[in-house]
């Protein structure tokens, strides 16, 4: 499992990542409890579990070290 730390400009978000059987799953610290996400990719599983942070998904996302994406 890998932990990220997500940041934007006003709050940061707790992401955790495990690859399973090919596929990945990731969830991740949200204001009304935790989401997931899933997808062939680390990325696709970070962006669906980010949902509740619609308006701020890509800047999150930017915030993902070079080796992530």
């Amino acid at each position: 499992m890998v932990t990220l730390r997500l940041t934007c400009e006003a709050f940061y978000v707790d992401v955790r990542v495990r690859e399973l059987n090919g596929r990945f799953i990731a969830s991740t610290d949200a204001p009304g409890g935790p989401t997931l996400g899933i997808g062939w990719g680390a990325v696709e599983a970070i962006t669906n579990a980010l949902g509740p942070f619609d308006g701020v998904i890509d800047e999150l996302l930017e915030s993902l070290p070079d080796t992530s994406r």
